[in-house]
């Protein structure tokens, strides 16, 4: 299969989930014998023309100079591309900024969409910013050829807004093997002392109430914060929180950085509350993380009774005083065993594969 992938800003991934999810899912459909082509921005830090196997294919992306209007006009100029590279089929990753050029993508090609979250609950968003993610989530639905559901949430959601049917198939991970001390030297760290979060520092992502909680608790451990503190919450954070417990790190990147930190930390605290299967979560599980979620139906699906459950700063306070990782392992070793049978990229991968051409096929 001739395979085009829009909806990112581009691999090897220095964003976030999607563009992740981009690397692994490209490198594997390429060693499969497929040939793919992935859209990136030309402010990607990668400027080859090809990474791994895969072909890369550099759009103008003007977000750097006049903001998020920018993504909108990156992935027009992404989909005007798409019409003359002849390809079978197109996985599109997302709707946000995409879905209003749904009706430019070339003709006659299967166009094959990703829902991703529910966008539009995002409390960072305005209100008219919120119905316009709506009415995107309604493009999508209706334009697209076939939906891809990264959680059984989304896909019954999908089914019970839009009576569509869509078919689950979840992020993946590897089970992670090779642990460094060395990273903790890096942020003054000791094994098994330390509790940690790794987020977007946005509130729907429940990070002031776990720091609430953990900052009212009296236990000698640090708290790592991995995220971008140059939002508007992350400076307010900085700001709120006087603890010299708490450290605020930024950005980390290296997957095996940021395995090494989840593999050595006490409590590894999960506060997503909006979207599907998030990244970091199943790389929490494949890194031999003890985990605490937010209560929501999107993370007990995936976790079920392996993890504890907060929801509320109350709750983390309790759970950071009451609990450490040895009291966790047998739901460390179950979470593994879920990586390793259902949520392997392999696995995953190979599903991709078999839905792409059975829609070739229709």
């Amino acid at each position: 299969m001739r395979i085009g992938i829009v909806g990112t800003r581009g691999i090897p991934n220095f964003y976030g989930g999607f563009e992740q999810f981009a690397q692994y899912l490209s490198e594997g459909l390429v060693k499969a014998g497929h040939e793919v082509f992935v859209y990136n921005s030309h402010l990607h830090p990668y400027q080859e023309k090809s990474w791994n196997g895969v072909n890369l294919v550099h759009c103008y992306d003007p977000e750097e100079k006049i903001g998020t209007i920018g993504q909108f006009i990156y992935d027009f100029n992404c989909i005007l591309d798409s019409q003359k590279r002849s390809f079978d089929i197109i996985l599109q990753l997302g709707y946000t900024s995409s879905s209003i050029w749904i009706w430019l993508f070339p003709k006659n090609v299967p166009i094959v969409t990703n829902m991703d979250g529910l966008e539009w609950k995002r409390s960072k968003y305005s209100k008219p910013v919120q119905l316009f993610l709506k009415f995107a989530e309604k493009l999508a639905v209706f334009f697209s050829d076939q939906l891809i559901a990264d959680s059984r949430g989304i896909q019954s959601y999908l089914k019970e807004k839009y009576k569509k049917d869509s078919v689950y198939i979840p992020y993946g991970a590897n089970v992670f093997k090779n642990p460094s001390k060395t990273v903790l030297k890096e942020y003054n760290l000791n094994p098994y002392k330390y509790d940690m979060l790794i987020a977007r520092l946005e509130r729907e992502n429940s990070v002031e109430e776990i720091l609430d909680g953990f900052a009212a608790s009296t236990v000698n451990r640090d708290f790592l914060v991995i995220g971008n503190t140059k939002t508007s919450l992350g400076k307010k954070l900085i700001d709120k929180y006087q603890d010299s417990r708490i450290k605020f790190v930024g950005f980390v990147n290296g997957i095996e950085k940021l395995n090494s930190l989840r593999y050595y930390s006490n409590l590894y605290f999960h506060g997503h509350t909006v979207g599907g299967t998030n990244p970091s979560l199943l790389e929490a599980m494949a890194s031999n993380a003890s985990i605490c979620a937010q209560d929501n139906t999107f993370n007990k699906a995936i976790l079920g009774g392996d993890a504890l459950y907060f929801s509320s700063a109350e709750d983390v306070c309790r759970l950071v005083e009451s609990v450490s990782k040895k009291d966790t392992e047998k739901s460390i070793l179950s979470n593994l065993d879920k990586v390793s049978k259902i949520y392997a990229w392999e696995t995953i991968i190979s599903q991709y594969i078999v839905f792409l051409k059975d829609n070739l096929k229709k």
